[in-house]
Parts: C-alpha cells; structure tokens; sequence
C-alpha cells in the first residue's frame, strides 16, 4: 500500500491519521474548512477512549467535570437528577491536542478515507430537524456543575454551562423559550447566536466504493440527544483504519469492507433505536410525530440492508482485525 488520503479535519480524520501512521502506512491529511464547533460535551467514556487511541493518559485532566445532568422530558413531572461526570472543550481545543506529526507517501495513494463528505454519493436523511447554537448569560445563582436537557412542545433543549458564567444552548427543532420551566430560570439572556445545522440521523448510501470508505460524520450523523457523537466518530475511524491496516498486511479488501458496512449499520441501527426510544418518551404532538416517522423509516432502510449482508467474519484485537477462524 503506497499510502491513504485521509479527506476531513475532524476527529475522525485524526484518530485514523494516527492509527494508520502508528502502523507504518503513509497518510496525506487534506482538511476541509468548515466552522467548528463551539462546545462538544465528552463524557468519561469518551474522554478514556480518546487517552487510549491516542496514548495521552492526561488529556484534558486539569478540566473541572460537570457531574450532574438534570433531565425534564415528561410534561407535568419534576425534574430527574443524575449522575454524569463530563467535560466541556471546543472542537478546536480537542483537534489541537491531538494533531500530530504524520509520513507523507512517496508516491499517490491507493486508498481515501472520506471523513468529510465524497461527492456523488447519496446522503440518506431520517427526520427535519435543526438545531440552532447560541451563546447565553446564565443567572447569578445557576449551578456550574450540572447541564440540562428539557423536552417542550416543538423541540427540546440542551444547556451547558461555562465557568465565566456563560454556557451553550442548543436548541433542537423549535422550542419556545418561554415555555421553558427547567432550562429558562437559568437564562438571563442571550450574547450570539453560533448558526444551525441539521440534528436528524443521516448515512450515506454506500460507505465504501472502489479503493474509498467513509467515517465520522461524513459516513453517518447521529441525533445529538445521545451525547456519544465524539466517540462514535472515534469508533468508526478506529475500524476504519483497522480495515486498511489489514488490506496492508495482505488481507483481502473485499469482506473487510462488507465487515465495515454490517459494523457501521448495525451501531446506526442501535442509535435509532435509541433515539426512538426518547422521542417516544418526550412531549406529543405533531413536530415529534413527524420526526418519529423519520426514524422509524430510518430503522426499517437499515435492517432492510443488514438483511442482506454476511455474518462477522473479523474479530477487532486492539486495533486491528484478524479472521474469526485464525
């Protein structure tokens, strides 16, 4: 293998930049510009997944964790506390810690990694809804170690604070703020808004092609209620890389990719799932109606295509495959 051309800047995108160098396989890095994003919540799952991927036991351990998530999702009943230790940093504080140093390929590479999204390949969408980003001023007395989630009519919201007494809120499909008994109290007001972009899941139709695959983002995007996009992102590079680790030690590339796809849509399939799961527990009324019915079609499209699709044949050890039978 003369080397990968790795397409994105994100966390995908670095995570199988690494893994690929790690393993002596040359990777040529093209970022794409786009905006970041201004906070990204990793829980300590995520966070202990990326020390390991990246042998960087101490990252981001001098951060304060939140260490509670305070959910209001049923109309008329109080408030639910949980345990939930987090951390907050941007996307560009998190891509920062992790760039490293990579070997270029001597000659064209053979093979892409599309972590930003290929053309020409149809993006598979299940729901409508945005959601819009902002920057607000909490109130003198909200607490800094908590974030909240709340369920209203039209949408649901999402706040995370910041230690300067500021915090992101997230507003998915379109809540009225002033309906808000949980997350309002906590909003003095609002200082910018960050832009919108798509909150439903979507996949591409096909995650592999002639000498391609995707990851991160641009192979699938989850409903950012499950609050695991970074270690799903991590995930998918992490087998991704493990599919091209061995194609280079001379394993053959065509059930490898199958292995990818089953893999892939399978864990879409469990966060429809779980995404169902919550929009049939939230509020009722015609906005979550309508995007239930996007994941139930989502639902019904993938196990459709697993039908069609062999058993796993590989086994991941570490981070790389090997045949089942070996």
């Amino acid at each position: 293998m003369t080397g990968v051309h790795i397409r994105g800047g994100g966390i995908a995108a670095l995570c199988a930049q690494h893994l690929l160098t790690q393993a002596g396989i040359p990777t040529l890095l093209e970022s794409k510009d786009r905006p970041r994003l201004p906070a990204i919540l990793l829980s300590d799952a995520a966070l202990h997944l990326l020390r390991d991927v990246f042998g960087k036991p101490a990252l981001f351990q001098d951060l304060a964790p939140l260490t509670t998530r305070v959910v209001a999702w049923h109309r008329n009943e109080p408030p639910v506390e949980l345990p939930h230790r987090a951390i907050v940093v941007s996307e560009e504080q998190l891509l920062s810690a992790l760039a490293s140093d990579s070997v270029p390929p001597l000659d064209p590479p053979d093979w892409n990694i599309y972590a930003a999204r290929p053309q020409n390949v149809t993006e598979l969408q299940f729901g409508t809804r945005r959601a819009a980003a902002a920057l607000v001023q909490l109130t003198a007395d909200a607490p800094l170690q908590a974030f909240w989630i709340e369920a209203l009519p039209q949408g649901w919201l999402f706040l995370i604070p910041r230690a300067d007494r500021t915090g992101w809120m997230l507003s998915v499909g379109v809540p009225e703020l002033r309906d808000s008994k949980l997350i309002a109290p906590l909003v003095q007001s609002k200082l910018e808004d960050a832009g919108t972009f798509p909150a439903y899941p979507r996949l591409l139709e096909s995650l592999h092609g002639e000498r391609w695959l995707a990851c991160g983002t641009a192979a699938m995007a989850f409903d950012p209620i499950c609050g695991d996009g970074t270690a799903n992102a991590v995930r998918e590079a992490i087998l991704a890389a493990a599919v091209l680790r061995a194609i280079h030690r001379g394993l053959p590339a065509g059930p490898l990719l199958e292995h990818y796809t089953s893999r892939l849509l399978s864990g879409f399939a469990r966060h429809l799932v779980f995404t169902r799961d919550f929009y049939l527990s939230g509020e009722r009324g015609n906005w979550w109606v309508n995007e239930l019915d996007g994941l139930q079609s989502g639902l019904a499209w993938c196990r459709a295509q697993l039908g069609a699709v062999p058993e796993y044949n590989f086994r991941l050890d570490g981070f790389d495959l090997y045949p089942i039978n070996q």
